[in-house]
């Protein structure tokens, strides 16, 4: 869990706590205001905002949201164009204009750089866009299969080292409708606290009952194992029709890699089954970006549901599952993406075939090879320069996801918007994608960044973080050394 720093903590409160004493204060008045002139008249119907939502919208959201969902107008790749928005309203709606600014991209998921034109992967995709058109415009069992779909499937089992594999149009349909396809009423999900929403809307539908176990905490999973096993179902106590724990390769909001062998060791013993997300993971990590089994050195055998996202590492879009034949087969009778959603249109099923291929090696080049490195050699110089610099800064060695603490509310527009005066553009994260007290920027690194656009954006943003406030720790200070032992796996596996 984030250790807050004390001064932190007590700022960070003290900035909510005048938030919320101002806000209520205007809002007595402005019911005042209301009763002897009526601004609004809802004719009956009930606000659809209430409460809480409401108030954090008004007060505090509207007047940052410049800050969030910037649009860009380029593809996402190392440095890309972003849109300038002013407001006439004070911040209330935002209105695009025609200037473009030119930043370094230090927010998207761009991990390999595919997500730009690629010499191996973009003319294939325009021949598979004038062989099959841009969309299906039906579902996988009525007429969106095309022989791209068979390959992709092949290809995902083989790279990821599973028998056989099924795909979808969206990564979080995957999630959100293969758990209540796997598991029902009478089964149990046991879940990690930060797991990401796609898997807490899927365990949700399902109707399955639902346990937490403490983030990443191998120990307290097997508690509550022992506990739920020994209970078992609610009223009738009787044992569980199933069980699966839920897991994420890499944490997309902290950087940090999923303690999986303990997790699976604990999971085997107890007989429960695992799926693990591998959204962030996949592609991006290990030596030939076979994710965090091959990081960790987990036998993929031991993980009986495999997920993960074409949206990152390979450039495109959609999702995908592998396991066993009897599993996969079983979902193309029961998941509803497969029967309802329309399927991957072919060019963007053709992009995942050949980023793969470029991955692997099969295209004849070393350029797979190439990209993973660099993206190791960037996300550990980026993160080891934020921390010697006194950052307050998440994840583990290797990872590309690298969040930057900032805690208190106000710095979040600061941050922003300086930034962006500087070309710089990076992802804010608060409430409610992370808890009330820990408002981060997410920086993601890309092996499409050079080492001069890395040390520029070092540059910037050590220069904000002394105007605004954030190194919370002396320069000479670096992060607590994180316990996984990758370079010792890594070692053993080359």
């Amino acid at each position: 869990m984030v250790e807050i720093p004390y001064f932190a903590a007590l700022t960070t409160f003290f900035s909510y706590v005048l938030l919320f004493a101002f806000g209520h204060f205007r809002d007595f008045f402005r019911k005042i205001f209301d009763w002897w002139h009526p601004t609004t008249d809802l004719q009956g119907y009930a606000p659809i905002c209430l409460g809480l939502e409401d108030f954090y919208i008004r007060r505090l959201y509207h007047r940052i949201q410049d800050c969030f969902g910037r649009p860009i107008c380029s593809p996402p790749d190392a440095w890309f164009d972003v849109v300038e928005r002013v407001s006439n309203d004070n911040n209330k709606t935002l209105k695009r204009t025609t200037k473009v600014r030119r930043c370094l991209n230090m927010g998207s998921y761009n991990y390999l750089g595919f997500g730009a034109s690629d010499e191996y992967c973009t003319p294939r995709v325009i021949d598979s866009l004038k062989r099959f058109s841009q969309s299906t415009c039906s579902s996988r069992v009525d007429g969106g299969t095309v022989s791209l779909h068979t390959e992709l499937e092949e290809c995902v089992a083989n790279f990821v080292g599973k028998p056989a594999a099924i795909v979808f149009g969206m990564g979080y349909a995957t999630n959100s409708t293969v758990l209540p396809a796997l598991i029902g009423k009478g089964g149990l999900i046991i879940s990690d606290s930060l797991n990401h929403n796609s898997l807490i809307n899927g365990a949700r539908g399902s109707g399955a009952t639902i346990r937490v176990f403490q983030y990443n905490t191998p120990s307290h999973l097997e508690k509550v194992l022992r506990e739920q096993i020994s209970e078992g179902q609610p009223k009738t106590h009787r044992p569980w029709k199933k069980i699966i724990v839920v897991v994420e390769g890499m944490y997309s909001m902290e950087g940090e890699l999923c303690k999986l062998p303990e997790i699976v060791a604990i999971c085997k013993k107890y007989k429960a089954y695992v799926y693990l997300d591998e959204a962030h993971s996949i592609g991006a990590i290990g030596k030939t970006g076979k994710g965090v089994c091959e990081l960790l050195g987990v036998d993929t055998a031991d993980v009986d549901i495999m997920m993960g996202t074409f949206t990152k590492s390979f450039g495109s879009c959609g999702g995908y599952i592998a396991g066993s034949k009897e599993l996969i087969q079983y979902l193309k009778y029961t998941c509803p993406a497969h029967f309802y959603a329309t399927s991957i249109s072919p060019p963007a099923a053709q992009q995942i075939i050949s980023a793969i291929k470029v991955i692997s090696g099969e295209d004849g080049s070393s350029r797979g090879s190439e990209k993973l490195a660099r993206i190791r050699d960037n996300s550990n110089f980026f993160r080891s320069e934020l921390q010697k610099m006194g950052f307050d800064v998440l994840g583990d060695q290797d990872s590309p996801v690298i969040p930057i603490m900032l805690y208190n509310p106000a710095k979040i527009p600061a941050v922003s918007r300086e930034c962006l005066k500087q070309n710089i553009a990076v992802v804010m994260v608060g409430f409610p994608g992370v808890p009330l007290l820990l408002a981060r920027v997410r920086i993601c690194i890309s092996a499409a960044h050079t080492r001069e656009d890395l040390l520029k954006a070092l540059e910037v943003i050590s220069t904000i973080g002394d105007l605004v406030g954030i190194k919370y720790y002396p320069a000479t200070v670096t992060a607590k050394p994180k316990k996984h032992q990758i370079e010792e796996n890594r070692l053993k596996l080359e």
